[in-house]
């Protein structure tokens, strides 16, 4: 069976009397989902509705497309464009020149949108019509004038936004966001939306080759190039692809990732966009156009629909297996590597790399054939219940996974008819089976041994460190259930040092943060490092890690308090701090709630101080922490990228704080004493107990006098040397308004040298003259 990357079937054929054939054949289509609308050269709208399954078991009624409502738009002209937005329900008809929105089921007119009239083409934007848009974007041609129109649409309005002028007729237009890719009369353009502006891209020649302009996504546009080449072009106007050979009688293009359609007059050509070769045709006399869909292309005659689906990607890349075409196979995968799950790409790339063991197997490439099936992870089962009279040595409810033809009956013809091949066929199946057994083996047999080196049970004098080396092989390692099967033995025997399995791991090969986080549960220590690096190398700013990290940082400094290991103790406190007050991520009150019963003073007032309840994190740190010091610290660390004003606010706090409490009053003075340039003594005063001796703040008060007297004598003498400044223009002024400027009829502007001939002039301090504009660019 040759390789179809597309299922061709006829959904729909239009009956018709012979005399009316031509005015109600089909001109246009548009499709949403099952809706199929089509545009007949007699002004018809008709919708269709395709069947939901093609399964055999349905009814013949349930089997075949339906036709539904039809609306008669006038007397003649053909359909010339139908455009669906299904955000609104909308079915756009471009006809007689003109734009009507009508309902997509009912085909009624909308009766708020009025139609736009003047109109020779029309292209919705298709990266708007999402649930998120409360309206999408249309782009309209004039046929009055050399301009395109983009409109803004919604439910029951649209209105024009924005004009781009061009210098020619456009005769086809695609739109891709925010770019427009234009097809004019001799050369192609890109259009920016936004800004207006325009970009040629290449010429062609339209009296002898179609004009083909298509959106293929993700910014990209597919054009009918010079010399009959289909040339894919970039919004920023670069080319990312080698160009499509293709024919010169091309009439239209669609896309269907990874495949180009081409329509000819008498066939549909399929090329790769992956590596631009022929990969199908399909025989379709008489086809018209063509119109792209979600899952592969309509085609129509004047009388017939037809529907080419693409086929699922697994049955085409098995095909191209059994055809021994492997390289076409993976480069088809690689296409759609983003566009597909990371486990499901590799578990179908295993499975690719199996149906290549495969092709080599049956050709007798034994060797090939071993290390394609050891590469791909083939389970040996699928290849012992090809051989005959071994199906006792596979269980019954074993199932194979390989969707391939069955070739045990090849097996059985060699065992009667050519017993020497199929002894060769016997020692490539004891060949494999002790090249796997060797392999799982030799694997489980080198973790037994590393573990027994580290523990001590054998030497290695090669390694001095061969616990050291096991982490970091684990931390290199791709199979991640080697890295989980040592995991537990790694953290158990040095937590500090088996948490680099996780956090020395290659850029691209790090684990689920999720997995790795639950299981260190169980490994605290482990686990703060590991957040840490989540938090200072990966820069994570995700809420849950930081929040961690803060209660990890909590229950080890705990720990080592209850250790007496102060040391220790100071650091891990320092990093939970410093983590407090500079995290912008943690959840301030969970971490406020594990805190809170603990003696962790300095770290509940921090995380009072983030809500903004300063009075109380002093409160706290003041009478339950008893840390006078830490009080007066946190007073500047928080007013740190704050005015002054803020931490003199806050001192005055902890000064209250400290006078209420007769214990604190020694606290108070000190406070007092050590900061009178912060503090304002007139406030001061007022707040003092009465019982307090002037003696008791006599070094309080006089530096603050100090300090005032200084500020007071600095305003002075901004105040006198701004004055002296004032006085200088002025003198200036008073000299200049004192002479006498005569202007002569020869008389010119000293900057432009052209004739002072307006009453206004200008004299700078030289007594030179100059226009009064010269003079004011002169400045500047």
């Amino acid at each position: 069976m040759a390789f179809k990357a597309f299922t061709q079937t006829n959904v729909y054929e239009k009956q018709a009397a012979t005399k009316e054939k031509d005015k109600s054949s089909i001109h246009c289509l548009e499709c949403y989902d099952r809706n199929v609308y089509i545009g007949t050269k007699d002004a018809t709208v008709q919708h269709l509705i395709l069947p939901s399954s093609t399964n055999g078991d349905l009814s013949p009624g349930q089997n075949k497309t339906r036709e539904g409502r039809a609306r008669k738009l006038g007397s003649s002209n053909s359909v010339v464009q139908l455009r669906a937005v299904p955000l609104f329900n909308h079915l756009l008809v471009l006809w007689d020149r003109s734009v009507t929105a009508l309902n997509m089921f009912s085909l009624e007119p909308v009766p708020t949108l009025k139609k736009i009239q003047h109109v020779s083409l029309l292209e919705v934007c298709q990266s708007s019509l999402t649930a998120q848009s409360a309206c999408v974007e249309m782009a309209t041609s004039s046929s009055r004038k050399k301009v395109i129109q983009i409109h803004v649409v919604g439910v029951d309005r649209w209105e024009v936004v924005k004009e781009i002028p061009l210098f020619q007729d456009p005769l086809a237009l695609a739109v891709d966001g925010a770019t427009l890719c234009v097809a004019t009369s001799h050369k192609y353009l890109l259009c920016d939306i936004k800004t207006g502006s325009s970009e040629e891209l290449f010429p062609h020649n339209h009296s002898r080759q179609s004009v083909i302009v298509t959106s293929v996504g993700l910014g990209e546009f597919l054009l009918n190039g010079p010399g009959s080449l289909g040339m894919f072009v970039m919004k920023t106007g670069i080319c990312q692809r080698p160009p499509l050979q293709w024919p010169q009688e091309v009439l239209a293009a669609g896309v269907c990732f990874p495949y180009i359609l081409t329509l000819q007059p008498q066939v549909l050509s399929v090329y790769s966009m992956l590596d631009q070769q022929h990969k199908q045709t399909v025989s379709l006399s008489g086809a018209k156009g063509l119109l792209s869909t979600s899952d592969g292309v309509l085609v129509f005659t004047q009388r017939d629909i037809f529907r080419l689906c693409l086929v699922p990607l697994e049955e085409q890349i098995q095909t191209l297996v059994e055809h021994e075409r492997v390289e076409e196979a993976l480069l088809l995968l690689d296409g759609h590597e983003s566009r597909r799950p990371l486990d499901s790409y590799k578990e179908l790339q295993k499975a690719i790399t199996r149906l290549a063991g495969f092709v080599h197997f049956y050709r007798e490439g034994f060797s090939e054939a071993r290390d394609l099936f050891i590469k791909g992870e083939l389970d040996p089962r699928e290849i012992i219940r090809l051989y005959p009279n071994m199906e006792s040595c596979v269980s019954e409810d074993f199932q194979s996974q390989l969707n391939q033809m069955n070739k045990s009956r090849d097996l059985q013809v060699l065992w009667q008819e050519d017993r020497n091949t199929f002894h060769h066929y016997l020692a490539f199946l004891g060949d494999f089976l002790r090249a796997v057994r060797v392999m799982e083996q030799g694997m489980k047999c080198s973790k037994e041994t590393w573990v027994k080196i580290a523990d001590g049970f054998h030497k290695d004098s090669s390694c001095s460190d061969v616990y050291g080396h096991i982490v970091w092989t684990l931390s290199k390692m791709k199979d991640r259930d080697v890295v989980w099967t040592f995991a537990d033995w790694t953290l158990h025997r040095n937590q500090e040092i088996g948490v680099q399995i996780f956090t020395k791991r290659p850029p691209d090969d790090h684990f689920m943060t999720q997995d790795v986080i639950d299981f260190l549960e169980k490994y605290p220590l482990a686990l703060l490092l590991y957040l840490e690096f989540l938090v200072y190398d990966l820069n994570s700013e995700e809420e849950r890690h930081h929040s961690c990290l803060a209660l990890a940082y909590v229950t080890q400094t705990l720990k080592e308090e209850e250790e007496t290991n102060s040391d220790l103790k100071e650091a891990t406190r320092g990093k939970l701090q410093q983590l407090l007050w500079d995290s912008q991520f943690y959840d301030i009150s969970t971490v406020y709630e594990r805190v809170k019963p603990t003696t962790l003073h300095i770290e509940k007032a921090i995380l009072l101080g983030r809500t903004g309840e300063h009075s109380q994190s002093l409160q706290v740190l003041v009478h339950q922490g008893r840390d006078l010091q830490a009080a007066e610290a946190y007073c500047y660390k928080a007013a740190q990228g704050q005015d002054t004003q803020f931490r003199k606010a806050l001192l005055l706090t902890l000064l209250k704080i400290y006078l209420s409490s007769e214990d604190l009053t020694s606290a108070a003075v000190d406070l007092l004493n050590n900061n009178p340039q912060i503090f304002d003594a007139e406030k001061v005063i007022h707040l003092l107990p009465e019982s307090w001796s002037v003696q008791l703040v006599s070094q309080f008060l006089i530096g603050s006098l100090r300090e005032t007297f200084h500020r007071r004598q600095m305003r002075r003498l901004h105040q006198a040397l701004a004055q002296v400044e004032l006085l200088r223009h002025k003198v200036i002024w008073m000299q200049a308004s004192k002479t006498t400027v005569r202007v002569d009829k020869k008389q010119v502007c000293k900057v432009c040298q052209r004739d002072l001939a307006e009453p206004q002039f200008a004299c700078n301090l030289h007594g030179e003259l100059m226009h009064t504009s010269c003079a004011e660019h002169s400045a500047s």
